[in-house]
């Protein structure tokens, strides 16, 4: 097995410090290939799955792994020709969590040398920016509204400094703000709402389990809308979200589907995987058990 591991040398936190306390380690059983700058990731997945290497692991956040994921499909055949793993060096790591994959190093670095394999939808996004089609996959989650527009509000430093809780604040922030009302749409099946969230899998924000019913394997998005996201809105939803980590269904919508689509009346910010990606309108779809993921 052939194994490249892509990571920020410049990364910081406790855990970029202790992934490089086992540099050596790791280099001695995989190539490693530092990223300088955003969309690194992406180009030099890309490059190593068209050298031939069969394991492409993004050592970094959810951010990392969605960047890693896009360079896979750069290449004809990359889902086919490589697996995906993770090494969680980020804030959250949702999607690492999701997978059950340690977020201790060493104990992820064994699960890569494991080899073990898992089939897993492949959600996509696609997308216009200034007049040009774009199509960018993503693993876990998309989301449009409130959510959006915290992520994109949250600075590096912020990030760095609070951790999770910057987007918290964020959020906070977001909530004082004029609100799109997103609407989600797949055939004659819709919800309506300032918050409008896409899961692949069950996991959100970490350890919160906002798609009960989602499954990796079924083909199928969840949707999770919320009409209104106000102060009201917040204190009716924190109690399940701090005791079971799950949102009160009286306030929420939900449907699943294979294709659906995002829109707005009034610019609206939408995200993948955690990261800023664009504005509305977009074009959600999957492909079934499309990505292969190393998995315990």
């Amino acid at each position: 097995m052939q194994t490249c591991v892509i990571f920020n040398p410049a990364a910081r936190g406790n855990k970029a410090r202790h992934f490089r306390r086992h540099l050596d380690e790791i280099a001695a059983a995989c190539a490693l290939k530092a990223t300088s700058a955003p969309g690194d990731a992406r180009r030099l997945a890309a490059k190593a799955v068209a050298d031939g290497f069969d394991l492409i692991v993004a050592a970094g956040g959810d951010g990392t792994v969605n960047e890693t994921l896009n360079g896979l499909g750069d290449v004809p055949g990359g889902f086919a020709r490589a697996r995906l793993g993770v090494l969680p060096l980020g804030t959250i790591n949702v999607f690492a969590r999701e997978l059950q994959i340690p977020l201790e190093i060493p104990q992820a670095w064994e699960v890569l040398q494991r080899g073990g394999e898992m089939k897993m939808d492949l959600p996509w996004a696609e997308f216009s920016v200034a007049g040009v089609r774009k199509k960018q996959y993503f693993a876990q989650l998309a989301g449009s509204g409130l959510d959006a527009r915290a992520i994109e509000m949250v600075s590096w430093s912020l990030k760095k400094r609070f951790g999770p809780l910057a987007y918290l604040l964020a959020g906070l922030q977001a909530l004082g703000e004029a609100k799109p009302t997103i609407t989600a749409r797949a055939g004659d099946r819709s919800v309506a709402g300032e918050l409008v969230l896409i899961g692949n899998g069950r996991r959100y924000g970490g350890t919160f389990d906002i798609f009960p019913r989602a499954e990796l394997t079924n083909g199928r998005l969840e949707v999770c809308g919320v009409p209104r996201m106000d102060w009201p809105t917040l204190l009716r939803c924190a109690p399940g979200l701090l005791l079971r980590g799950r949102l009160p269904e009286g306030v929420i919508q939900r449907f699943s589907a294979e294709r659906l689509s995002l829109s707005s009346p009034t610019p609206a910010a939408f995200e993948l995987d955690g990261e800023w990606v664009g504005q509305l309108p977009v074009e959600l779809g999957v492909d079934p058990q499309a990505l292969r993921v190393a998995v315990p």
